[in-house]
């Protein structure tokens, strides 16, 4: 298996990678990913991959493959991304509790500065409901940092978890069955 170039700061992808025997060196792309007004996921999704691949793509030795990825929670059509602070947590763990909801990940993997393959893989979700204290004691936790949907399905949130159809790798961040299909496909695995 050939080093891959993890286009990404998640700690959480990175040990996904791991977990597939695949190592990993790290560069963290400085990338804008605000929701423009009327943005759909999909194309939210492409645009943020896109940017984060353009970012690090000339810092990456020739013969490595470069795998950057975005992941988000859409409820009822919204994007949800990473809370800006504890009020904006509460709005989304409350939306979420008692409703069905999709986390998405759009990833892409290239080679000497070009995308080689792009994919969207979605996972459907169910939330219980959770009293007004759940709620609040989870935001408290402090959990919600850095997590898109402002939740970790892979700690304490896994208790609002219902029910999940799909890849649970691709709600904690990466993909991991479709990642490694792909860089099976591609060679690098």
């Amino acid at each position: 298996m050939k080093q891959v170039v993890l286009g990404s700061g998640s700690p959480r992808r990175r040990e996904i990678l791991e977990m597939l025997g695949i190592s990993c060196t790290i560069l963290r792309p400085d990338v804008d990913e605000t929701v423009k007004p009327g943005e759909l996921a999909d194309g939210y999704l492409e645009r943020i991959a896109r940017a984060k691949f353009e970012a690090v793509r000339h810092l990456v030795e020739s013969d490595h493959p470069l795998l950057v990825a975005d992941t988000v929670v859409v409820d009822r059509g919204d994007i949800f991304g990473k809370p800006v602070d504890a009020d904006d947590a509460l709005k989304m763990i409350t939306r979420l509790c008692g409703n069905a909801h999709e986390t998405k990940t759009r990833f892409l993997i290239g080679k000497s500065g070009q995308i080689l393959h792009e994919e969207t893989v979605t996972t459907a979700l169910v939330f219980r409901s959770a009293s007004a204290q759940e709620r609040a004691a989870y935001v408290a936790s402090g959990e919600w940092v850095d997590r898109a949907g402002g939740y970790a399905v892979q700690g304490r949130a896994s208790g609002f978890v219902a029910r999940i159809d799909g890849s649970y790798t691709n709600v904690v961040g990466l993909p991991a069955c479709e990642v490694l299909v792909a860089l099976m496909k591609l060679g690098f695995a």
